[in-house]
């Protein structure tokens, strides 16, 4: 079963909706220059509120600072953290007890083989862009993806994701699991509740469909 993350969660109604739809993990935006940034004291609420089972991931960008990202994530009351480059806090000691996730701008021709490296709980393929960093609306080189989920690491696949392209990205992927902001929103960390259960439904479509194929 293909497990869903919908990122850039701003508002509780959204983490709510999503919650009921079905979310295995919420992403909450540290990163400072992003039009989907959340106060940490905004992201407890919102996390407090919600089932116990729902993972939240604190999702951090360009921070050297362990200290500093364990510090917001505990305040935010995280149970992950995802890191985007390109630089990464060093040392990662003081991170201990979060899942970490480790995300990876999957440029044209990107190296599989550099990926082995990453000593993370999951990685998260993203699409590359000079300016912004996650929320690009841009897909990437799926067939390379799916070489990279076959080597049996535990893949999250973002980058453009849609309602309507998310079934085929499933199919050809197939990773552990699919990311997704820009292509459930009505603007940058608003959520489109129609689309958000269209995305869901995709899934599960897909999800229904590979079991019939094993069958």
């Amino acid at each position: 079963m293909t497990q869903v993350k919908i990122c850039g969660i701003t508002r509780a109604e959204d983490a709510v909706l999503a919650a009921e739809l079905g979310a295995a993990a919420l992403g909450y935006n540290f990163y400072s220059a992003s039009p989907r940034y959340i106060e940490p004291v905004a992201a407890r609420r919102i996390v407090t509120s919600l089932p116990p089972f729902v993972v939240a991931v604190g999702v951090f960008a360009n921070e050297e600072d362990a200290g500093k990202v364990a510090a917001i994530a505990r305040e935010a009351r995280m149970t992950a953290i995802q890191l985007h480059g390109p630089r990464f806090p060093e040392p990662v000691k003081e991170l201990e007890g979060f899942s970490l996730i480790r995300a990876v701008p999957a440029a044209k021709g990107f190296n599989l083989q550099c990926l082995q490296r990453f000593d993370s709980a999951a990685l998260l393929l993203d699409a590359h862009d000079d300016q912004r960093i996650g929320g690009t609306g841009q897909t990437i080189d799926w067939q390379a993806a799916r070489r990279f989920a076959s080597l049996g690491r535990a893949i999250v696949l973002a980058g453009g994701l849609t309602p309507e392209n998310v079934a085929e990205a499933i199919r050809v992927v197939r990773p552990y699991a699919v990311d997704v902001a820009t292509g459930v929103e009505s603007s940058p960390g608003v959520k489109d509740p129609g689309k958000m259960k269209a995305f869901f439904a995709a899934v599960k479509e897909a999800d229904e469909r590979e079991e019939l194929d094993e069958s």
